[in-house]
C-alpha cells in the first residue's frame, strides 16, 4: 500500500531551489535539508543599506545578476565583471541590527570586503541612498515568527524570507502562465521569475492554491507542511532574470487571472508554506509528495 493513498492528492518534487542571499539568484538542487526555517541556505544572507534596511531586486533590479553557488564550506558569489567572492558558510564579523520588513532582528555583518563587493556592483546604478550596501549573516540564535495570523496561532520561524519559511509553486501553473503569454504574443518565461523553494509536479494548474497539509516521502521519513497564505506579488516576476531588465509582460499577465480575493483581489502566485514536521529530514527530486485539500 502506498503511504500516501489516503491522500487527495499525489503529485512529486519537480524541482528544488534556495536563494542563499536574498534576492539575488537562486540555486538549482538535486536534494536539500530540511529545518525549521525551510530549506537549509535559504535567505541565510541579506543586503542592507547604510540604515540595515534590507534591500531587494524592487529597489536594485541588478541584484538578480548575482549568481551564487555551494563550494565545499564556501558560498560563492559571481557577478559581470567581478571577481569572485568567497565567503566562509561558518564565518562572520560583528553583531548588529537589521530591519526586514517590520522585523528588526540580530544579525551578524560579513566585513569590509563583502560590503565593497556588493557595493562596487550595484551602487554604480543606485540611489544615493544605496551606493553603500553591506552584507548580514542571519543569527540562528534569533527566532524569527511567521505572521500568527496565517499559522493559525503556531509559532513557526524563518529566516530573511519574506514572511514565511518555504515558497511553493508548480509545474502547470508556470505552463498554464506562459500559455496566456503566448497568446498576448509574448515570450515564455521559467520558474526563476518566482522564486519558489519546492515546485511540484503531477498536479494541475493552481493546484497548489487549494492544498492545506501535505506530505513527503523522504529516505528518512515523512516530512510534513502545510500552504498557508497564497503569495502576493510584488514587480520582482517582471525581472528578467538574465539580464536584470524589466518588462510588465508577467504582471500584465497575471493581472487577468490571478487575482486572490483571500488577499482583497492582490495578485497572487504560489503559497506560502510552514515547516510542520520533518527537521533534518533530506528533500529530493522525484520524491513523492501526499496532499489534502483544504476548504476556506
Amino acid at each position: 500500500m502506498n503511504l500516501f493513498d489516503d491522500a487527495d492528492l499525489q503529485a512529486r518534487i519537480d524541482q528544488l531551489w534556495v536563494y542563499p542571499v536574498k534576492s539575488c539568484a537562486g540555486v538549482s538542487l538535486d536534494q536539500a535539508a530540511l529545518t525549521p526555517t525551510g530549506l537549509e541556505w535559504d535567505r541565510a544572507w541579506m543586503v542592507v543599506d547604510a540604515r540595515g534596511d534590507f534591500v531587494t531586486q524592487r529597489e536594485l533590479p541588478r541584484m538578480a545578476l548575482i549568481q551564487p553557488a555551494f563550494k565545499l564550506d564556501q558560498l560563492v558569489l559571481r557577478a559581470p565583471g567581478m571577481l569572485a567572492l568567497h565567503l566562509s558558510l561558518d564565518g562572520v564579523e560583528f553583531a548588529r541590527r537589521v530591519r526586514v520588513w517590520d522585523d528588526e532582528v540580530e544579525a551578524w555583518d560579513m566585513g569590509d570586503l563583502a560590503a565593497q563587493w556588493f557595493s562596487d556592483f550595484l551602487g554604480p546604478d543606485a540611489p544615493d541612498d544605496l551606493k553603500q550596501l553591506r552584507l548580514v549573516r542571519f543569527d540562528p540564535e534569533v527566532r524569527r515568527l511567521c505572521s500568527l495570523k496565517w499559522t493559525g496561532g503556531r509559532e513557526s520561524v524563518t529566516q530573511f524570507a519574506d514572511g514565511f519559511g518555504v515558497l511553493v509553486a508548480s509545474t502547470a501553473s508556470l505552463d498554464e502562465l506562459n500559455a496566456r503569454l503566448a497568446q498576448a504574443g509574448e515570450a515564455p518565461v521559467d520558474m526563476r521569475r518566482f522564486r519558489p523553494n519546492i515546485v511540484l509536479g503531477g498536479v494541475a494548474s493552481a493546484d497548489e492554491d487549494r492544498i492545506g497539509a501535505w506530505r513527503v516521502q523522504t529516505e528518512g521519513g515523512v516530512a510534513a507542511m502545510e500552504n498557508i497564505k497564497p503569495c502576493a506579488r510584488c514587480p520582482i516576476p517582471n525581472i528578467d532574470p538574465v539580464t536584470a531588465i524589466p518588462s510588465p509582460a508577467v504582471g500584465d499577465a497575471l493581472q487577468t487571472y490571478r487575482q486572490d480575493r483571500r488577499l482583497n483581489g492582490a495578485i497572487t502566485f504560489g503559497m506560502n508554506a510552514i515547516v510542520v514536521e520533518g527537521d533534518g529530514l533530506v528533500l529530493r527530486t522525484g520524491q513523492a509528495v501526499g496532499a489534502n485539500w483544504t476548504f476556506d
